[in-house]
């Protein structure tokens, strides 16, 4: 079984000035969460402007993401969307090479029943040649899997081997946590309730921020992990301001301004999002430049 406890991260897909993948950015940006205690990372996720990338653009990242990990952590694709048998024919094994498990959103738009999603996803775990981590994000998919959902889910097929949590509700992450097997993966996918999620039951996060700030954000996790409380929180409320930060004006357009500033790639998004504004970056340089590691 695949070890996805402790810190992942969502990462960015960084472009150059003329909006093409920044390809060396990319290296580098993979290089420093190897380098600094991330546990795992999650390709072609929301924060990697997904929806944007051409489908060759996909391949691409998933190549260079892969060659420079060099199989040194777990890796993560993100195959989810809103037509099932869409997402079915995408899980073969020349697709998924090199990669450990994949995270499925619930989907999006269609704004199905509960019976529906367990369906959708009954047909992705029936065809899937890997793990899957579901992903609940109501923020984004105008749907909530409901812990019941979840718990059928996790009970019906052995390969759903956890869920990436970011309904961003407390009482909720616990219900999941409470219903589920107890090796079921219950992994925060909001950064700032990420410690209450892990101290609760909760397996540990996939993360936003942590791939700006690594080493502080993986040592809270652990921390977490290990129930050494005050000292968990010491660094959650230390990293709390640029958590708010990071999403003020949507995501990633935060991180990739915080990777600018840490000059690891450019801040440029792509339309329909736009750059971090001058105000926010004023903020979040501040932030870096008294930041104690």
């Amino acid at each position: 079984m695949i070890n996805l406890k402790g810190t992942g991260v969502a990462l960015v897909t960084p472009f150059t000035s003329d909006k093409n993948i920044d390809v060396e950015a990319l290296k580098r940006i993979v290089a420093y969460q190897k380098n600094n205690g991330i546990d795992y990372l999650v390709v072609l996720g929301t924060t990697a402007e997904n929806a944007t990338l051409s489908e060759e653009e996909k391949e691409q990242v998933k190549q260079i993401v892969s060659e420079e990990n060099n199989g040194e952590l777990p890796l993560v694709l993100g195959v989810g969307g809103n037509n099932t048998k869409a997402i079915v024919a995408q899980l073969t094994p020349e697709n998924l090479k090199g990669f450990d498990a994949i995270l499925s959103v619930a989907p999006y738009y269609n704004k199905p029943t509960q019976e529906g999603i367990y369906q959708h996803f009954k047909a992705i775990a029936e065809a899937s040649p890997l793990p899957i981590l579901l992903y609940n994000v109501p923020g984004r998919t105008s749907v909530n899997m409901q812990p019941e959902t979840i718990a059928r889910l996790a009970s019906s097929f052995s390969n759903i081997i956890g869920v990436k949590e970011a309904a961003g509700d407390m009482v909720q992450a616990m219900e999941v946590i409470a219903k589920t097997p107890k090796d079921f993966l219950v992994i925060s996918g909001d950064d700032m309730i990420t410690l209450p999620m892990v101290l609760a039951g909760g397996a540990g996060v996939i993360s936003v921020i942590a791939q700006g700030f690594p080493t502080a954000f993986s040592t809270m996790v652990n921390l977490g992990l290990q129930r050494k409380v005050d000292e968990a929180y010491q660094i959650h409320y230390q990293l709390a301001p640029m958590i708010d930060y990071i999403f003020e004006e949507g995501n990633p357009a935060g991180i990739k301004n915080v990777f600018k500033h840490l000059e690891l790639s450019t801040e440029e998004v792509r339309l329909p999002l736009v750059k971090a504004s001058t105000a926010l970056n004023d903020k979040i340089n501040t932030y870096i430049s008294t930041f104690k590691k």
